[in-house]
């Protein structure tokens, strides 16, 4: 049942119902969503900040790990008290105190197989924010086996990717992208990555959840978008639907 929008809500979130493509209807569709977070990163923390705020009603946080000082250059929930912490556990304290109307439910632990399942099906949309293809491409087969909309982040070096897909006829999954991209998997410690790179692309995935969500705008869905944090630009590809995708193939 859709819980309607308070006047106190309808006050705090005056700037965003008064822009006419969101307007009390879409700020209730936030309101009322469940959104699952995999992975507290550095994409995982922005995303999470923006979503909370903005006024979306719960979040799922997921991440077995906990805080290092190595990530707080780009992980911006976290201070230097939290280190040694679960991120999931420092983040939600945080968030907390963002929006104490925001639900907020966190998992210690990997998902895999049927927990993965269960838990993406039991969301409105996912957003994959964690840091490598074999996680990615799970996430994706489980949020393809229930049509749930799929928000997906990955950052290096200056570099920047993100992909949305809803799981409509005929549109690629990221399987079709990740055969696209190939197998290579690069790390943030050995490669490197620039903070502001990770805040702009967990900022992007934020904004084309609640797109999604709340049915405004053009979340470019089925189209691979590539940023250049050197010369500040974006590039977009549309993905083709590959016709041998395991995944979403037809049937």
């Amino acid at each position: 049942m859709t819980n309607p929008i308070s006047h106190e809500q309808a006050m705090r979130y005056n700037r965003h119902i008064v822009l006419p493509q969101i307007d009390i209807d879409g700020q209730e569709h936030l309101l009322n969503a469940r959104v699952l977070i995999i992975g507290i990163g550095g994409l995982g923390c922005s995303a999470a900040q923006l979503l909370a705020s903005s006024g979306v009603g719960a979040l799922t946080l997921v991440d077995n790990d906990s805080v290092e000082v190595t990530n707080l250059p780009r992980q911006i929930l976290f201070g230097e008290a939290d280190v040694g912490r679960f991120k999931v556990s420092a983040a939600k304290e945080r968030l907390i105190r963002l929006n104490s109307e925001c639900y907020i439910d966190t998992i210690k632990s990997r998902l895999a197989s049927d927990n993965l399942a269960r838990e993406v099906s039991a969301h409105d949309i996912v957003i994959d924010c964690t840091d490598n293809l074999a996680s990615r491409l799970e996430i994706n087969k489980a949020c393809a086996a229930t049509k749930t909309p799929l928000v997906s982040g990955a950052a290096i070096r200056f570099e920047g990717q993100l992909f949305v897909t809803c799981y409509a006829p005929d549109s690629p999954c990221y399987a079709c992208v990740g055969a696209l991209t190939g197998n290579r998997t690069l790390s943030c410690t050995e490669s490197g990555i620039f903070a502001p790179v990770v805040a702009i692309i967990g900022a992007q995935q934020a904004l084309l959840a609640m797109q999604v969500i709340a049915g405004i705008g053009q979340p470019l869905t089925g189209s691979l978008q590539l940023f250049d944090g050197l010369s500040g630009q974006w590039q977009k590809f549309q993905v083709p639907r590959r016709s041998d995708c395991p995944v979403c193939q037809n049937k």
